[in-house]
């Protein structure tokens, strides 16, 4: 397979007939770590179930390596969903929510393998949550319930991992420790797409950026997008970039989005 990780041309979705995303057209590299960023209801989750074709687009192609997205080149993206649209109170364990990541590789009313069973533990070993395994998935910190999922996402040997908002609502320690994490799995060859309200870290620790409200504003390295003249732009001056002591602080009505 060749070509880019991601290929994006006119994606478009509409919701009751407006437009939550109009015209999306870009490209990941392989390998690479991308950061999205923009206003709450900018149409930052759109763009990544569409990607996934959880939403259905008006128009628009999505190409995952070179391949136009269908059933099989599904299975080559590993999907890491915000906290809120998951049912936490589903008794499973842990391993259960890494283990269903091998339901796309399954053969019809074929039972897991114990190769399928040794990727979920081998996957549960690289994000650092083997000694929870056995735990059901509602007992974990909201960190370590991220990690489980990416876990899930490993388990399933996708190449391009979309997450989004996964680190919203989870401590910063927790926060390092995925986005080492991320960095980690970037070194091995992954390609990382982020969907996130901390313009720090997308400034701090990824390759791209895009700013993206219903339409891609900006995208390209954090240095080149993340200016005053772009974010004001995208968040349609409800945005406040003030200088602290030195360091770069960005407001959106009251919700603090990080600075450098």
């Amino acid at each position: 397979m060749t070509g880019p990780a991601l290929q994006i041309d006119d994606l478009s979705v509409a919701y009751n007939s407006r437009w939550a995303l109009e015209g999306a057209t870009f490209s990941v590299p392989r390998g690479a770590m991308l950061g999205v960023v923009g206003p709450n209801g900018g149409g930052k989750s759109t763009m990544v179930k569409a990607l996934l074709g959880l939403v259905p687009a008006q128009r628009g192609t999505v190409r995952v390596l070179g391949q136009r997205l269908d059933r099989r080149v599904r299975r080559l993206v590993g999907y890491v969903p915000q906290q809120d649209e998951v049912n936490w109170n589903f008794p499973v364990s842990a391993f259960d929510v890494v283990l269903m990541g091998r339901l796309p590789a399954l053969k019809l009313f074929r039972r897991y393998s114990a190769r399928d069973r040794e990727m979920a533990r081998k996957a549960l070993e690289t994000v650092g949550m083997s000694h929870v395994s056995d735990a059901r998935i509602r007992e974990l910190s909201g960190g370590q319930q991220q990690r489980v999922f990416l876990a899930r996402a490993l388990a399933q040997e996708a190449e391009v991992l979309l997450l989004d908002e996964p680190v919203s609502g989870v401590d910063a320690p927790s926060q390092r420790e995925i986005f080492e994490l991320l960095r980690r799995l970037q070194d091995a060859g992954k390609t990382i797409v982020v969907t996130t309200h901390d313009l720090s870290s997308v400034a701090e620790r990824f390759d791209l950026a895009m700013l993206l409200n219903r339409k891609v504003v900006g995208l390209g390295r954090p240095d080149d997008v993340l200016t005053e003249e772009l974010l004001n732009e995208t968040y349609e001056s409800r945005l406040m970039i003030l200088n602290i002591e030195g360091r770069t602080v960005a407001v959106e009505h009251g919700r603090h989005l990080g600075g450098g």
